[in-house]
C-alpha cells in the first residue's frame, strides 16, 4: 500500500473558497486531520456552527473543491458529490453540521461505481450502509453544541475504519494527481498533466470521471479560481492581467469570464464588495 499521507501537507488553518463572511451573528468553522490509518482516505474532518437567533437568515456561498463530502446534520447523513457551481446555503437559527471531506478518488471504493454519478447530487448514507448509517447521526447528535470535537472524530473514524473497502491503487493515483494540480500553479492544461503521469489524455479523463467525479480540466480551473479568490481576499492591490497570466490563462478576458461564471461577479466587483464589507 502506498502511504500518500506521509507526504501530504498538513490541514490548512483557513478554508479556501468561502466567498463571504456572515454580516451578523456567530459563525465558526473547525477542521481536524484524520488519524494515520485514514490519511489515504480522508482529507480532514470539519464542523461548522452558526448562531443567528433573533437575526434574519443569511446566505453562505462557497466554491467547492474536487472532493466528496459526507455531511451529517440532525436527522440527516448524506454524501455530496462534486458541485460544479458555487455552493449556496441559507443559514438560520442556531445549528451545526459535521463533515468528512474525502481525498480525491478515495470515495470510489466505498461507492462501488463512478463518482461522476454523484455530480451535483447527493446520496443518503442509508443507501451505502443501511441502518448502520444512523450511527453517524447518533455520534454527531450526542456531541451537542460544544466546540470540542475530539470524541466525535474518534467515533466517526472508528465507524469508517470498520467499513474500509480494499485499497484501490487507482484511487491513490487519482489523489496524487490532484495533489500535483494543487501544488503547481504553472500547470497549463490536462494534456500536460497526462504527460507528467505517463498516460494518454483519454486515460486521464477516464480516471478522473471514475474516481474524482469530474474532468481534469475542471479541477485545474477550479484551483485557479481558488487562488484568484485568495488573492482578492488578502486585500492587496491585484493586477488582473498579471494574475491571469500567472494562473495560466491565455488572456485577461478569459480569466474574467471564468471568474464571473463561478463567483457571479467580476474580480473587480468582488474586490470592491469585500472592501465595502470590511470598511
Amino acid at each position: 500500500m502506498t502511504a500518500i499521507g506521509k507526504t501530504r501537507r498538513p490541514v490548512a488553518r483557513e478554508a479556501r473558497g468561502v466567498l463571504h463572511t456572515l454580516a451578523a451573528g456567530e459563525f465558526a468553522h473547525y477542521r481536524d486531520a484524520p488519524p494515520p490509518a485514514l490519511e489515504d482516505w480522508v482529507e480532514h474532518f470539519w464542523r461548522v456552527r452558526w448562531n443567528l437567533e433573533g437575526l434574519p437568515p443569511q446566505m453562505q456561498e462557497t466554491l467547492p473543491h474536487p472532493n466528496v463530502h459526507i455531511v451529517i446534520e440532525r436527522g440527516s447523513a448524506q454524501a455530496f458529490g462534486i458541485h460544479t457551481r458555487r455552493w449556496t446555503r441559507v443559514l438560520e437559527g442556531r445549528s451545526s453540521a459535521f463533515g468528512i471531506k474525502f481525498r480525491p478518488g478515495a470515495f470510489r471504493p466505498f461507492l462501488g461505481s463512478a463518482v461522476s454519478g454523484l455530480k451535483d447530487s447527493s446520496l443518503p448514507m442509508e443507501a451505502l450502509w443501511g441502518t448502520d448509517a444512523h450511527e453517524l447521526n447518533d455520534i454527531v447528535d450526542s456531541s451537542g453544541e460544544t466546540s470540542e470535537d475530539t470524541g466525535v472524530i474518534e467515533q466517526v473514524s472508528h465507524f469508517l475504519l470498520a467499513r474500509l473497502p480494499a485499497v484501490d491503487p487507482n484511487a491513490l493515483l487519482a489523489g496524487r494527481i490532484v495533489d500535483s494540480i494543487v501544488d503547481d500553479r504553472e500547470l497549463k492544461g490536462a494534456g500536460e498533466l497526462a504527460e507528467r503521469f505517463g498516460m494518454s489524455l483519454r486515460a486521464l479523463q477516464r480516471l478522473f470521471n471514475e474516481y474524482v467525479g469530474i474532468g481534469p480540466k475542471w479541477v485545474i480551473n477550479r484551483y485557479r479560481m481558488h487562488e484568484a479568490i485568495a488573492r482578492v481576499q488578502a486585500g492587496q492591490p491585484v493586477s488582473w492581467v498579471a494574475l491571469a497570466q500567472e494562473l495560466g490563462y491565455f488572456d485577461q478576458a478569459h480569466f474574467i469570464s471564468d471568474f464571473r461564471k463561478l463567483v457571479g461577479k467580476t474580480p473587480a466587483d468582488y474586490a470592491r464588495e469585500l472592501g465595502s464589507a470590511h470598511g
